[in-house]
């Protein structure tokens, strides 16, 4: 029965393979979500355009997939090119493309592709307006699919070998031969080797991403004690950040609002008439309910308009945290960086509840700076006269020995910057 033997490690070879080959596609389909995370979505939403446009349908927009690679590596060069698309959209909402020279062709089709299946999957109708899913929610992939067929195909393996085994041994006491009673698989060194190899690879991956990401609160959503939309203030009735977080823009903290300046509109709005809202679970919100909630802890009585005196200050749950080591300044962001509360805090004006939309961990930030272009002051007095103490760099764009300066050349990657 030897004969058979090869026909067996060919069985358990062609099994790995396909194993193998669907592990790499689970990898490929994750690493278009990856990429679009760390590379796209600061700036960009599958379906929803935040600081640039929605990416949905992106290929069709342009002329030529040459000439989008060449615009998502160095846009510079696209612009160059004189086509006039790139040099119509080269200053969309007065932002500039970050430069990814460090993108493939390849790894700029992974992004795409999970463009295009993202935007698909969100025009499917869900909860209880009958709206579309989000970005957040369409990002699913077949990771699980591929990790199911993958044990099924291990398992028939292991199956086949077990059998190959029993008829080896039939065939012999068949023939006189004398053999041995099969190994089981739970002694089989073989097959105990194998087993460990796998739930060392895959418990060891599955242990680093969780420790990689402990201690970071990327989409965290807590219940507050009243239930305060964004979408409705800031993006239905326009309402300025600033207006409420006044220290965004000159202090180190954002701050939020005292309930006094909640009443400062709601001492006449004692009602909520808008569209309906609903919670992430899908039950409705009563908005009036909820500004009654807030007269309570303001002490005010609606009927005699006057406070009572007997308020309290509104425990609101602290979304964004950073460790107390770190130090973060607001004011050295949105005013001297001239960022855009979207790029961390994703597009807060159609947030109805609240959540972190970005990592907020060293690698990130380390790679905004990396890539985040500084708003130099021109001979017109336009742009951040903040940064007109590097003079010398504005000598060295000016005899074009340079292009462009990054935070990263003026000391933002500098470990005192942020740790003190």
């Amino acid at each position: 029965m030897s004969e058979h033997r090869p026909i067996a490690k060919n069985i358990l070879t062609l099994s790995i393979l396909i194993s193998l080959l669907s592990l790499s596609n689970t990898v490929n389909a994750q690493d278009g979500a990856t990429l679009f995370k760390n590379k796209c979505a600061s700036c960009h939403g599958v379906v929803k355009a935040v600081l640039g446009p929605a990416l949905e349908g992106v290929e069709g927009r342009w002329p030529s997939k040459e000439l989008l690679y060449t615009w998502i590596k160095n846009w510079n060069k696209a612009v160059a090119t004189g086509d006039p698309y790139p040099v119509k959209i080269q200053t969309y909402n007065a932002s500039a493309m970050t430069v990814f020279e460090e993108l493939k062709d390849a790894d700029i089709d992974a992004i795409l592709a999970y463009v295009n299946k993202t935007a698909a999957a969100a025009k499917v109708p869900t909860g209880p307006g009958g709206g579309t899913t989000s970005d957040a929610a369409a990002e699913s992939d077949s990771s699980l699919l591929y990790g199911i067929l993958t044990l099924i195909l291990a398992v028939i393996s292991l199956v086949l070998l077990q059998v190959n085994s029993n008829l080896r041994k039939l065939a012999d006491d068949k023939e006189g031969n004398p053999s041995s009673e099969p190994i089981p698989f739970y002694r089989n060194k073989t097959y105990i080797t194998l087993l460990s190899l796998i739930l060392f690879v895959v418990g060891g991956y599955f242990l680093s991403q969780w420790a990689i990401g402990l201690g970071r609160e990327k989409n965290y959503q807590p219940e507050q004690p009243i239930y305060y939309s964004h979408k409705v203030h800031a993006g239905t009735n326009q309402i300025n950040c600033l207006y409420c977080h006044g220290g965004a823009m000159e202090g180190k903290h954002a701050n939020i609002p005292s309930t006094n300046v909640c009443m400062n509109c709601h001492m006449q709005i004692n009602e909520y008439a808008g569209p309906d809202i609903f919670k992430e679970d899908g039950s409705k919100v009563n908005g009036t309910e909820e500004i009654k909630k807030l007269y309570a802890a303001a002490g005010w009585d609606p009927a005699t308009k006057q406070y009572t005196g007997n308020g309290k200050a509104v425990e609101w749950v602290k979304i964004h945290n950073l460790p107390d080591h770190v130090y973060f300044n607001h004011s050295q962001h949105t005013k001297a960086g001239k960022v855009q509360c979207q790029t961390c805090h994703g597009d807060i004006t159609k947030m109805d509840e609240v959540y972190q939309f970005s990592e907020l961990s060293m690698g990130w930030c380390i790679n905004c700076h990396r890539e985040t272009k500084v708003d130099f002051s021109n001979a017109q007095g336009e742009g951040n006269k903040f940064y007109s103490i590097y003079a010398k760099y504005h000598e060295e764009i000016k005899n074009k020995t340079r292009d462009s300066v990054t935070v990263n050349d003026i000391g933002g990657l500098e470990c005192q910057k942020c740790h003190y």
